[in-house]
């Protein structure tokens, strides 16, 4: 990490902390590397933030629309948070709301048609800018990198004893 300009989780780190503190804080690294790549990226090329993207991506899931709690589930942020979004992004005509057919408390987020459109164009512009931070991997890295974080996904959920920490140490 010597002479790397850009300072981040693992610096400081030493051979002689635990592995898994330095596996942790490597895959947090990474992910904040990336995560900075593609915001600068879509900042650049259509002038969005990376959180306004991920509305407009959940929305495109769910073409039915959202409740604003759904979407905040979805976004795992609150609710206060997504509504200064969705607000914005009404605005600007990308959204709309709607009242729920089942709940008239409730009101439906969804895209609107320009929403749609724009969204449809920032898809491939998101996706190079992912790919590109994986260049320098094989797909077989790539598959048994995918492969290992998904045993560690798996092996979060469960709940672990202490004895069985104990075992696999």
């Amino acid at each position: 990490m010597d002479g790397d300009h850009h300072a981040d989780f693992e610096t400081g780190l030493t051979k002689d902390d635990k592995l898994e503190l330095r596996v942790w804080l490597r895959l947090l690294s990474c992910s904040n590397r990336i995560e900075q790549a593609v915001r600068q990226g879509l900042r650049q090329e259509f002038d969005v933030t990376l959180p306004r993207f991920d509305v407009l991506s959940q929305l495109d899931r769910a073409p039915e629309g959202l409740t604003m709690g759904a979407l905040s589930r979805r976004l795992m942020v609150t609710n206060g948070n997504v509504t200064g979004m969705v607000d914005r992004l009404v605005g600007e005509g990308l959204v709309e709301r709607q009242p729920s057919p089942h709940d008239r408390r409730a009101q439906l987020v969804r895209l609107t048609p320009e929403g749609k459109t724009a969204f449809a164009k920032m898809i491939p512009e998101h996706q190079s800018l992912v790919e590109r931070q994986f260049e320098g991997l094989s797909r077989a890295d790539l598959r048994g990198l995918h492969a290992l974080l998904g045993e560690l996904k798996e092996s979060i959920k469960k709940p672990q004893s202490a004895a069985d920490r104990r075992e696999r140490n």
